[in-house]
């Protein structure tokens, strides 16, 4: 197994290193199951990358007009307008969902119910087990007697009362029961830290579409990060990211190579 790795400057950076390493290094394989079965793929058997100003602008990659392809991702995709109803922004942070969608990363996010053995320790008020917090609406919701935890507030809130050496807070996206789903959550978690000051992300995707997906996905995490560096009081940091299965379908391979000028 070959583990790739790339160091960015940004993450307009990032695409394109990946985007031109994966010619070389990723490895052919036939899709058997989700999206695009039975069509091939390159694929990367693990990829790692460090992206030391992820908040450089542009967020999205860069595309020289004279190659006449479009860009990957357009910046009404990521923050709504033109042609998108929705935003990507909306789908990361709101628990806004629509029908058909099983899920979405922001309900996740920002809605994670409350269940089981831990419901039950909150409400008997265990305190050695449970972090009991009070029900505000913001960060703890309750509606029609459940109670949902907002998983971005809550690593706010507890890096402003607790400090910043703490290896817990992690935005979990992940579900055990996932495996019951057709098409799981993509990205797995964002973990997260504050160290010299700065908030650092460390990103996990199952599968990863390299050539629109990454940059989409990145540029709205990059977002949620700056958002929650401020309400932290610290400085926006790194970003870490990394993926067992970042891939480049075939109707991408030329654009690929359009764009990295090989032939």
């Amino acid at each position: 197994m070959h583990i790739h790795f790339v160091k960015a400057r940004d993450l307009p950076d990032l695409w394109f290193q990946a985007v031109h390493d994966i010619l070389d290094h990723g490895r052919r394989f036939t899709i058997d199951r989700g999206s695009y079965a039975g069509q091939t793929r390159l694929e990367y058997d693990y990829f790692t990358g460090h992206v030391a100003f992820p908040g450089t602008q542009p967020l999205i990659p860069d595309i020289p007009p004279s190659l006449g392809i479009p860009n990957p991702v357009e910046e009404d995709y990521i923050y709504g307008g033109g042609k998108y109803e929705r935003s990507y922004l909306e789908y990361l942070m709101t628990p806004a969902k629509e029908p058909g969608e099983s899920y979405t990363y922001g309900e996740r996010l920002t809605r994670a119910p409350l269940r089981g053995d831990k419901l039950a320790w909150w409400k008997a008020g265990d305190a050695e087990i449970a972090d009991i917090r009070e029900v505000d609406g913001k960060i703890v919701i309750e509606e029609d007697g459940a109670l949902y935890i907002n998983q971005i507030e809550w690593v706010i809130d507890t890096y402003r009362r607790f400090g910043h050496r703490n290896n817990q807070m992690v935005l979990q996206v992940a579900h055990p029961s996932d495996l019951a789903l057709k098409d799981p959550p993509c990205l797995r978690s964002i973990d997260t830290r504050v160290q010299d000051g700065r908030l650092h992300f460390f990103v996990y995707f199952r599968s990863w579409d390299l050539w629109g997906g990454l940059p989409a996905n990145l540029a709205g995490i990059q977002n949620l990060k700056q958002y929650m560096a401020e309400a932290i009081g610290v400085e926006d940091g790194e970003m870490v990211v990394e993926s067992k299965g970042l891939h480049l379908y075939g109707y991408a391979e030329d654009l690929a190579k359009l764009r990295c000028l090989r032939q």
